[in-house]
């Protein structure tokens, strides 16, 4: 068994010199060092939790943590078998996690405050109870990125093309369907009517929210790697594809009943609707992949 120089190795196996008194210290070392990092980000975190309590396009990063800390726990069993082997490697997140915590000070920038958070949580985790234990509590931990929001900047540059993308596919609905529409940019022209497919229309709260559900929605019902892949990747078109859709009912809508139908309780009827089509859709190809999805390549190939 190969350890880091100057690092202590805290097995799991009795043949190999287990010490349950010190298997215990590290953990509770761990869990006080991770209770100080959260402490010393608290502000951070709260501010984080504002973010999704105002924004509703990271709303859902207010499910991200406690999925993380399921994950975290349905491991339990095979943590418990896994040797604990401290690693000088965990001081290289825990400098990043410093580094980005004083650049996002100095410029006040938030995701980097705030990714110097789960960066810490890396670097403690490799730190005081090594590699193998990192490998079991890798997926949680990266989950936890899902959780920051993108700074404004990029989040603009990002919701535009989106905005056009949704424009331009709703309209091409419209004219199969033999409504009247034209499009100019992100706006929308119809008989007696003008759609502004606006940012909170971009469709970017279902790419978000839906990537996140691709996530878990991968880890627990495939176990192939690229089966996960494909899932996870699809949530992008698919999202673009609803969003679409939901324009174009939209304007099928508005079309037939009046403008109330682009505002008010139908509006967000609609946003419900499409979003449960996209999970719906995820079901679908996860059906799919089983079916045409070669026996074979599963059982090489699983994680």
């Amino acid at each position: 068994m190969t350890t880091d120089v100057g690092a202590p190795t805290i097995v799991a196996d009795a043949r190999e010199g287990f010490d349950p008194g010190m298997r215990r210290f590290a953990v509770r070392a761990t869990a006080l060092t991770i209770a100080v990092a959260v402490g010393i980000f608290a502000p951070i975190l709260w501010y984080l939790g504002q973010h999704w309590r105002l924004v509703p396009d990271w709303s859902h990063g207010f499910i991200v943590a406690p999925l993380a800390l399921y994950f975290a726990y349905e491991r339990r069993g095979k943590l418990k078998k896994t040797p604990i082997e401290p690693s000088w490697w965990g001081t290289i997140p825990l400098t990043l996690g410093a580094l980005a915590l004083a650049i996002g000070r100095l410029g006040v920038e938030l995701m980097a405050m705030r990714t110097a958070f789960v960066l810490t949580l890396i670097g403690i985790v490799l730190l005081l109870l090594g590699w193998r234990i990192f490998r079991v509590l890798a997926f949680p931990l990266v989950f936890l990125f899902l959780m920051i929001p993108f700074p404004q900047s990029l989040m603009n540059v990002i919701t535009f093309p989106l905005q056009l993308i949704a424009s331009d596919m709703a309209v091409s609905a419209l004219y199969i369907i033999e409504v009247p529409a034209l499009r100019e940019g992100n706006i929308i022209h119809m008989a007696d009517t003008t759609l502004l497919v606006a940012e909170a229309c971009s469709g970017l709260r279902s790419v978000m929210a839906l990537g996140t559900v691709a996530v878990v929605f991968a880890y627990f019902f495939r176990k192939n790697f690229i089966e996960r892949l494909i899932i996870i990747a699809s949530a992008l078109p698919i999202a673009i594809f609803v969003n679409a859709f939901r324009v174009a009912l939209t304007g099928f809508l508005t079309h037939h009943y009046g403008k109330e139908a682009a505002e008010g309780a139908i509006h967000m009827t609609e946003g419900f609707v499409t979003f449960s089509l996209a999970l719906a859709l995820l079901l679908l190809e996860a059906w799919l992949l089983k079916l045409f999805w070669p026996d074979s390549w599963r059982k090489r190939r699983t994680a």
